[in-house]
């Protein structure tokens, strides 16, 4: 096995993020579920929403990309693959992705439908509630992985809402392919209890294939994925299956377990929670650095908290802190 280039390479959604503050009654008025992500299938829906909403701020977004922006923001070395169109919202996309220092080399899609954004209503609870037009980035065909990259990666980072088109779903499974014919760890995110209620059981066959080396979910997801109420048996039928779970818990901090062992962190105290966009993804950029820096789990999950707390301290889910000068003041 060659000596890995990049620590981590991430496959996901290439979307711009559209934040404003709205009230518990809007969020009723418009039939969405408090501190959840729907889907809106035309860009008619998409503009009809936004019309409504208050004033807003453009934030680049995407899961994966919001992680290995963090994992950039701690030093680390990352590559990203994700489509945008041929329009604004993709140059501001691949502008801020780029200009983190992340190798992002995807090609655009030409004509309709336009590059993904997501409608991010935020409660003055922090809560944040999410409605994805998915656009360009649901038709990623895997000519467009970029092999030589994800080869070159330690670890594949993946997300569970590209999975939901067909077209992009079956670039992942050849990236998984790729990944560990190379001799590197695939980590994968559930990202939304939706998602397993749709795609669980592919879920659950990556896991019972041996084709998971790194889970992440919340505490809601984890259940939904064990199909149990029962968080203690959740995680141990989990932990039978992959090697190294970890759970985010919010303000009861995380958990992970490897090799039978298990470990716990409290969450990062703040002074207050503004809003909670990216909190899991960000938990993933210090949890992955710390894995792909050689440190162990308990390091890893204190990196993944500091980077939690940091981001849910302000609007976006893009780091406004230096991570890497707190991750030294933390963790010394």
């Amino acid at each position: 096995m060659t000596e890995a280039t990049f620590d981590v390479v991430a496959i996901g959604n290439a979307i711009v993020d559209i934040l404003a503050q709205a009230d518990d009654a809007f969020i009723q008025e418009q039939g969405m579920t408090k501190g959840s992500m729907q889907l809106m299938f035309s860009p008619a829906d998409a503009d009809a929403l936004y019309a409504k909403m208050g004033p807003g701020r453009e934030v680049s977004g995407g899961s994966a990309a919001n992680t290995v922006a963090g994992i950039a923001a701690l030093g680390g070395r990352c590559g990203f693959i994700g489509q945008v169109a041929d329009d604004q919202l993709g140059q501001v996309f691949a502008h801020d992705i780029r200009a983190a220092g992340i190798r992002y080399n995807t090609a655009v899609r030409a004509g309709e439908p336009t590059t993904a954004r997501c409608l991010i209503f935020v409660t003055p609870d922090g809560q944040r509630t999410m409605n994805t037009f998915l656009g360009a980035s649901q038709f990623l065909p895997e000519a467009a992985l970029d092999r030589e990259l994800i080869a070159s990666g330690a670890i594949l980072y993946l997300e569970g809402y590209l999975w939901d088109p067909e077209e992009p779903r079956r670039a992942m499974r050849a990236a998984i392919d790729i990944a560990r014919g190379a001799g590197r760890r695939v980590a994968f995110t559930l990202s939304d209890v939706f998602c397993i209620n749709r795609h669980g059981d592919d879920f659950r066959k990556l896991m019972a294939d041996g084709l998971i080396d790194i889970l992440f979910a919340n505490e809601n997801e984890l259940l939904a994925l064990c199909q149990t109420e029962d968080f203690e048996a959740a995680v141990e039928r989990a932990a039978g299956q992959v090697p190294l779970v970890v759970v985010t818990r919010s303000e009861k901090g995380a958990i992970a377990v490897k090799g039978g062992q298990r470990f716990a962190v409290a969450a990062e105290p703040i002074e207050r929670v503004v809003d909670t966009t990216g909190a899991g993804d960000l938990f993933a950029a210090g949890f992955l650095h710390g894995q792909a820096q050689g440190h162990g789990v308990e390091t890893s999950l204190k990196l993944g908290a500091l980077c939690a707390a940091e981001i849910i301290s302000h609007y976006g889910a893009r780091p406004e802190a230096d991570l890497k000068t707190l991750a030294a003041e933390k963790l010394g």
